[in-house]
C-alpha cells in the first residue's frame, strides 16, 4: 500500500490539530466539511478499506467505534450524530486509509448522504 495524507498525519509529518489522541487513532476536523460537525477518526494502522480488516483488526475496529461515541459527546453532539464508513472508490472512499467520519449538526436526509466523504 501506498502511503496516504491520513498515514503522514497520525505520524505527525503533517501538522494537525487532533481533537483526541491515542496509541490507536487520531481525531481531526474534516478540511471539506459536509455538517456543522464534521471530524474524522484516523487508525494509526493503515487499513487501506474496511473490507481489507482482517479478524486481528476486531480490537481495534471496536475501539474506533468507542473513540466516535466518546468524541460525539465531547463535541456536545452526542445525542444525534451520523458515522459513516466509506469503503472503496464506489463507496465515494478518496483516500484509502480506513477512517470513520462523524457528521452532526444538520438534519440528515433518510438514505442519502452528501457526495464527497472520502
Amino acid at each position: 500500500m501506498s502511503d496516504t495524507i491520513f498515514g503522514k498525519i497520525t505520524r505527525g509529518e503533517i501538522p494537525s490539530e487532533f481533537l483526541y489522541e491515542d496509541e490507536q487513532c487520531v481525531v481531526i476536523r474534516d478540511i471539506n466539511p459536509q455538517a456543522p460537525t464534521h471530524v474524522l477518526i484516523i487508525p494509526r494502522k493503515p487499513i487501506p478499506r474496511l473490507v481489507d480488516a482482517d479478524a486481528e483488526d476486531g480490537a481495534l475496529l471496536g475501539h474506533l467505534m468507542l473513540v466516535a461515541g466518546r468524541v460525539a459527546q465531547d463535541l456536545g453532539v452526542g445525542d444525534g450524530f451520523r458515522l459513516v464508513v466509506n469503503n472503496g472508490e464506489g463507496g465515494g472512499q478518496t483516500v484509502f486509509h480506513l477512517h470513520l467520519h462523524i457528521l452532526a449538526g444538520r438534519t440528515m436526509a433518510e438514505g442519502g448522504l452528501a457526495a464527497g466523504l472520502g
